[in-house]
């Protein structure tokens, strides 16, 4: 076992994170209760998890008439869905925010994800807290050595680190999510990275989700373009970090 990654004696969360663990599962009951108990009797057969554009179109031909009368349902729905992909880092999300954009529009659709990823991201925190340790030493060993290294470097300016993570595709974010309470990341810091630093790519997946009969692959939505644009905002939020070890 590795001795730079502290082992948890006590109970692993306190009590304002076990209620917003809490919370998060009593979100998943209730919300998925509420959205079949008051959906209309009818053929739910297209409702499965998109894996290709293809899946995503259909899912989104059907919804759309459901998405006008009964908005709330869906939108519970919607958001248990993420969530729960989110928590348990199970990959097609960006078929999720895909579909927020065709059926929402791009304010509202970016605002959904980002609510939605946050919220997600927050639940893989607070399992990952609870049962990740051996599960992270398995699947990425050697990544979650450079992440505590480079967390154990910036400690003082810990969030401009985060957010240059959370913008760039430096790190995938599944690991993000399930590595950062491991290397002591403390959850305000994760929290508030996550809400600002997912925005950006929203944006960019939420709007090309309004053209989705032109989108032609997934990798269309990063072209050179747009991963220029994310890394040079992940620059900017990284600058005060790198201005403070000149200084020092």
């Amino acid at each position: 076992m590795d001795k730079d990654v502290k082992v948890v004696s006590k109970f692993p969360l306190n009590s304002w994170e076990l209620a917003m663990a809490a919370l998060v599962v009593m979100g998943f009951v209730l919300g998925l209760a509420g959205v079949y108990l008051t959906m209309p009797a009818s053929d739910y057969s297209f409702l499965r998890l998109p894996r290709s554009l293809e899946d995503l179109q259909i899912l989104k031909d059907n919804l759309e008439g459901y998405t006008s009368d009964y908005t709330l349902q869906v939108l519970v729905g919607y958001c248990m869905v993420y969530i729960f992909m989110q928590t348990f880092m199970i990959p097609g999300t960006v078929f999720m925010s895909l579909l927020a954009g065709a059926l929402f529009g791009v304010f509202k659709g970016v605002a959904l994800v980002v609510f939605t990823a946050t919220a997600g991201a927050s639940s893989c925190y607070f399992l990952s807290k609870l049962i990740g340790r051996p599960i992270i030493f398995s699947l990425w060993p050697d990544k979650l050595h450079f992440f505590q290294a480079q967390v154990a470097k910036r400690r003082e300016r810990l969030l401009n680190y985060m957010l240059f993570l959370r913008v760039t595709p430096t790190l995938p974010n599944t690991f993000i999510n399930f590595a950062s309470p491991i290397v002591d990341v403390p959850y305000h810091t994760f929290f508030l990275a996550t809400v600002i630093g997912l925005i950006p790519a929203a944006y960019v997946t939420v709007r090309a989700g309004i053209a989705l009969g032109d989108l032609r692959s997934v990798k269309d939505l990063y072209d050179f373009q747009s991963i220029a644009t994310l890394f040079f905002i992940g620059i900017i939020s990284i600058t005060p970090t790198l201005m403070g070890k000149s200084e020092s």
